[in-house]
């Protein structure tokens, strides 16, 4: 699959996610895929077993892609996720096999208020 098609590939994915449509999320990953989650320390197998924990998600969730950047198999996707209103930052790793995800990495920070001591250095950033 050329580049065009996972890109658009990648934003079906992003709007199923944000619009909680798990069977069009879902159809991206192969049927064993591999997600990672480091921060955590915990590894999901197989594309079924990832669509139960997302659909088991307790919170109500809301998605902002900041931007996707990739080319090939690789590709990154920055985003926001927001959990009952909590935005957490979020990196996702995608290599693709055969147009479809075969391992997926996942980042998740949170957020902090910036020190006071580097102000003038810094500028707000924008809200996506």
């Amino acid at each position: 699959m050329e580049d065009r098609g996972i890109r658009e590939a990648l934003d079906r994915h992003w709007a199923a996610s944000a619009a909680g449509d798990q069977d069009i999320e879902h159809e991206i990953y192969h049927d064993d895929v591999i997600t990672d989650y480091p921060q955590s320390g915990e590894r999901i197998h197989g594309r079924r077993n990832l669509q139960a924990l997302r659909s088991g998600h307790p919170a109500k969730l809301d998605f902002t892609v900041r931007r996707i950047l990739g080319s090939g198999d690789l590709w990154i996707t920055e985003y926001v996720i927001a959990y009952d209103g909590k935005p957490t930052p979020t990196i996702s790793i995608m290599e693709f096999r055969d147009g479809k995800v075969a391992h997926e990495t996942q980042y998740f920070a949170d957020t902090f208020a910036p020190p006071a001591w580097r102000a003038r250095w810094v500028e707000s950033m924008p809200h996506s």
